[in-house]
């Protein structure tokens, strides 16, 4: 929702971090805080599983279509055997939580604290709370084998393109991200096509980066290609470590947080 004039903007760990220079103290302990947010990230998501994250817009209600194609989603990736990963928000982050709750699998968040509109969902059996975008990024992608994207606005955007430009670049392995909601994402492709790759700032080849469709079939087919290329990278799962105190993947009996 847009922030109306009367309400005062955040005055969070983030905003403050991002003001520009400040004292050498004050640095420091945002690098910590950092450091200490990054840590709980780990600890919490380490043995959730083999993951596929689902992008989308936290303002799309129960019964629109793309809601319902994102719990159709849920659902199916459930049925793989993975875990499905979101924002941990509403709308389409909440349709995938629920589709996986739904199937009986694994349904984990990494929310973001926010003045308004994002709260955990009411499907996840695991969650963290970040205050921190970048942070809550690192952890979408660190433990995902495949990504879907379906309609979103600038935090998808976000989400999506960062994604795909470690991909790009060779940051990451080449994992899919497979877009869904072929009509909303139409004029976006467009544009990549017929302006970036004309003007030579992307390569034709960077295109197959993202892959198209609204059939939740083909989605699984790509994503199953993916998934025997990173087992093959990450072995086997830990184990965890009771001196540590750490638990094992996420249930699926209540939502455990951490924050």
């Amino acid at each position: 929702m847009p922030r109306t004039p009367e309400t005062p903007p955040a005055r969070g760990p983030e905003q403050r971090f991002l003001v520009g220079r400040r004292s050498r103290r004050a640095e420091l302990l945002s690098a910590l805080r950092i450091f200490a947010e990054y840590m709980r990230g780990l600890r919490a998501l380490h043995f959730v599983g083999p993951c596929v994250t689902v992008f989308g817009s936290a303002r799309f209600p129960e019964g629109h279509p793309w809601y319902e194609l994102a719990r159709e989603v849920g659902r199916a990736i459930a049925r793989e055997g993975w875990t499905v990963m979101t924002g941990g928000g509403p709308g389409i982050m909440e349709a995938a939580n629920r589709g996986a709750r739904e199937a009986g699998g694994a349904s984990v968040g990494c929310n973001i604290v926010l003045p308004r509109e994002q709260k955990p969902n009411p499907y996840l059996d695991r969650f963290v709370e970040f205050e921190h975008f970048f942070v809550r990024k690192v952890m979408l992608v660190k433990y995902s084998h495949a990504f879907v994207v379906l309609p979103g606005g600038f935090g998808t955007m976000d989400e999506v393109f960062e994604t795909l430009t470690l991909a790009q670049t060779g940051k990451t392995h080449t994992l899919p991200v497979v877009a869904m909601g072929s009509s909303y994402w139409q004029h976006l492709r467009d544009f990549l096509r017929d302006t970036m790759v004309a003007a030579g700032t992307i390569d034709a080849a960077d295109l197959s980066l993202i892959q198209g469709t609204d059939a939740v079939d083909e989605a699984m087919s790509i994503m199953r290609r993916s998934y025997e290329e990173r087992i093959a990278v990450e072995g086997r799962l830990p184990r965890p470590l009771r001196v540590l105190r750490e638990s094992g993947a996420a249930g699926r009996t209540g939502a455990n947080s951490s924050r």
